[in-house]
């Protein structure tokens, strides 16, 4: 009888874990999705084309400074408790973005889908943790990043086919629709989760929250906002107080740790350069990965004219390399050689990068070459050798008390990265094409323009990451242990000899 317990213990408990696994799988296809059918709904609502920046941006930037708190709710009141509210909100929410009537309503209601899946997200780690122990733990945890890989690669390809198959006329919006069923399915079995809350929980900081929220809004509106709007004083003033917010936000978590209260961000971790130059490196590399795939879809659609599905597939060497060489990386590459894969992965990226650019210059203006795959891939394998070995030492010299706020601080400042990317490289591309076609120059060529002139900007932002990536002082922590051994072992042995 205790054996029949157990298994159905066991069934209940990896029930609970494909209930995760569909949350966060859910959370990243939206994202990637809506790259690729952002153009499409611009073409049906009209309006500014900084638009199709926001159908991105109003999702990522409220994620990203949401993380944490989120991840504090849940040790308050419980991750369960938390992830299902969650899950509810960002059904709600996707089905009123595919019942959107214009480009306003669409992106309020992406933003409140960001907020959603940031009580979705913190919550993940905390409930397998609560669930499994030992090997059952290490294969659950190992599960993540699969899926994760499998949902980057079948986002833009999902997101394409359903806006190309046009299911009973409902065009772009089955790329919101596709979350109501996944969502009902995770709220069918999420009584399988075992509820789950911190002994101790720190408070929600809700200053330190609005200022975060603030001061990032002040950064990012201005950047996808001034192109369109001539760069006026107000953006230069608004990015200045941006930074002065986010500089006022540095100073009230030094000042609530000092009064002994839980902080949004745990100031020990700026004790040296390490944590900080991890947080440069995440927000440039992540920008640059977002960027480019906006770039990489409006080229396509708006200056081939091609249809999403083109797009979509073009998105496809990129994604696809990037899963297979984050899976090797893990697998077998980082146990061998460390953290030195990190800039391996650095050098992939920009070569695919240069090589992107010269496929681009000699690229017909009304045709997509085929070497632009090859080069995709490149770039992609290059982002997936890159992931895996930089948050393992981004994390290495983390006290074991700060873990959980800077795990927190790493992801919202990916998506903020994210964020950033689609701001300033998707502003990029839409000033000179639209410069250019205002000339009078044919779309596509402006477009090809355009995204050479995008790819040249990405390619300074990774060389600057990976000069960032060294002041994270690379070292391996799996061989720290074994110099230290062997320089006792040396110590010891000559004193013998003497």
């Amino acid at each position: 009888m205790p054996v029949q317990e157990d298994t159905a213990a066991a069934r209940y408990r990896w029930l609970a874990l494909v209930t995760l696994l569909v949350a966060e799988a859910m959370n990243l296809l939206d994202a990637t999705i809506t790259t690729v059918v952002a153009p499409v709904i611009h073409r049906d609502f009209g309006g500014a084309e900084s638009d199709i920046q926001w159908f991105s941006a109003a999702y990522t930037l409220p994620f990203a400074v949401l993380l944490v708190p989120g991840g504090r709710l849940g040790d308050l009141i419980g991750r369960k408790r938390v992830f299902t509210a969650g899950v509810a909100l960002f059904a709600l929410a996707s089905a009123v973005c595919a019942c959107a009537t214009g480009s306003g309503m669409l992106i309020t209601t992406r933003a409140v889908q960001g907020a959603a899946a940031a009580l979705i997200i913190p919550q993940t780690i905390g409930l397998i943790r609560a669930m499994f122990e030992g090997d059952e733990l290490a294969k659950a945890m190992g599960s993540i990043g699969p899926v994760m890989g499998l949902a980057a690669v079948c986002g833009p390809v999902l997101g394409a086919v359903l806006t190309r198959a046009d299911l009973f006329g409902v065009s772009w919006r089955a790329a919101f629709l596709v979350n109501v069923p996944l969502a009902a399915l995770v709220l069918a079995i999420a009584w399988a989760l075992r509820e789950s809350r911190s002994p101790h929980p720190p408070r929600v900081d809700l200053p330190g929250t609005g200022l975060a929220v603030l001061g990032t809004g002040l950064i990012v509106y201005p950047l996808i906002q001034g192109d369109a709007a001539g760069w006026p004083a107000w953006v230069w003033i608004a990015l200045a107080a941006g930074v002065a917010v986010l500089a006022a936000l540095g100073w009230h978590q030094r000042h609530r740790a000092r009064r002994g209260r839980s902080p949004l961000i745990e100031p020990s971790l700026f004790r040296d350069r390490a944590f900080p130059a991890a947080l440069a490196t995440s927000t440039l590399f992540f920008a640059v990965m977002n960027g480019l795939m906006v770039a990489i879809v409006l080229q396509v659609q708006l200056g081939l004219g091609s249809d999403v599905l083109t797009a979509g597939l073009t998105l496809l060497p990129w994604s696809a390399a990037m899963a297979v060489a984050s899976w090797h990386a893990g697998a077998r590459l980082v146990p061998r050689h460390g953290a030195k894969i990190m800039f391996v992965g650095l050098a992939a990226l920009f070569a695919g990068l240069i090589c992107a650019i010269g496929v681009y210059h000699a690229a017909p203006a009304d045709g997509c070459p085929w070497p632009l795959l090859a080069a995709l891939s490149l770039g992609g394998a290059g982002n997936g050798l890159f992931t895996v070995p930089f948050f393992t030492t981004a994390l290495s010299r983390v006290r074991p008390h700060e873990t959980g706020s800077a795990a927190g601080l790493l992801n919202a400042v990916q998506q903020f990265g994210g964020t950033l990317g689609v701001a300033v490289l998707g502003t990029a591309f839409l000033h000179r094409f639209t410069a250019d076609v205002r000339s009078h120059v044919d779309p596509g060529a402006a477009a090809l323009g355009a995204v050479r002139l995008t790819f040249w900007i990405a390619a300074g932002l990774v060389a600057v990451t990976a000069v960032a990536a060294a002041w994270m002082g690379v070292r391996d922590p799996q061989a720290e242990p074994v110099r230290r051994r062997s320089a006792v072992g040396r110590r010891s042995g000559q004193t013998v000899e003497r």
